[in-house]
């Protein structure tokens, strides 16, 4: 057998859980940076983190790549946004539930997104940045 059959075998099922965690955050990440309502940054964050308590490879890869490390290692350091990512993301938010209003999208589907929106959006804006 391989090594890595071996440790793939040896792996435990909490590290297992973390991984396919990992895997299901950078997923939805992916699919945020197409639709506007769904952010990318915080599921990349959560991705590294179950990454690095599920697959060691997998966080040195995040933190390794050119788009996703620098986010992670500020987050990880310092615990800062840049003010870059914060403009994006709640600029991306506004027009999404824009686009819902201009739709003529349902009272509730309207408040609970807003909600929702304003909530991830006031964490972001008080979060620091440098």
């Amino acid at each position: 057998m391989k090594s890595a059959e071996v440790l793939a075998m040896t792996a435990s099922p909490g590290k297992t859980g973390f991984r396919v965690l990992a895997y299901l955050s950078v997923g939805i990440a992916a699919v945020g940076v197409v639709l506007p309502l769904l952010p990318t940054t915080p599921f990349i964050l959560l991705a590294a983190f179950f990454a690095s308590k599920g697959s060691p490879a997998f966080a040195s890869w995040l933190e390794g790549h050119p788009s996703f490390g620098p986010a992670i290692r500020d987050w990880r350091r310092n615990r800062v946004i840049p003010v870059k990512a914060k403009v994006l993301a709640c600029s991306m938010m506004a027009l999404s539930w824009g686009i819902l209003v201009a739709l003529g999208t349902a009272g509730m589907v309207l408040a609970v997104s807003g909600i929702f929106l304003a909530g991830v959006a006031g964490y972001l804006l008080t979060r620091p940045s440098y």
